[in-house]
């Protein structure tokens, strides 16, 4: 099985918003809050134009991707998501590991991350540690989002 990366098309939106809704469902949270998190999970093409973002293909079939997002002086990992099915494949770790490569390339010090929380063992997995955590509340139930950090 030979995994490749390439940039995405803007053209691929509506695929790379399928990616992140099957993701974001295979941890079993409430449909009501999927609901509320379409705005946040919907990749737009005027997304893919302003973020670097990559899709994993397989077989000519994107099965995975990455974005990377810009601030004042930090480099975000904004996405990485992975279709259920090549979950636990190493399509995740493929995809960390070249957001690592281009974020070096780009010059960046640290990649940070807000991660959903059962991603965040991946992400240390990955030498990502902790450093902060973003408090939030969703349908009156309060969530925290672990901040991670990685020095390039």
């Amino acid at each position: 099985m030979k995994m490749e990366v390439r940039r995405a098309l803007s053209e691929e939106a509506t695929t790379l918003t399928q990616i992140t809704i099957s993701s974001k469902r295979y941890w079993n949270y409430p449909e009501s809050w999927i609901q509320i998190w379409l705005p946040l999970l919907t990749i737009s093409p005027e997304y893919l134009a302003e973020n670097e973002t990559w899709v994993a293909m397989l077989e000519f079939k994107p099965v995975g991707y990455y974005s990377l997002k810009h601030d004042d002086q930090n480099l975000w990992l904004d996405n990485l998501w992975v279709l259920p099915d090549f979950m636990g494949q190493g399509v995740g770790s493929f995809l960390f590991n070249h957001a690592l490569e281009r974020s070096r390339e780009c010059g960046a010090v640290k990649l940070k991350t807000e991660a959903d929380p059962h991603a965040q063992s991946f992400y240390e997995k990955m030498g990502m540690s902790k450093v902060n955590e973003h408090w939030t509340e969703i349908d009156d139930q309060p969530r925290v989002l672990p901040i991670m950090e990685i020095t390039l």
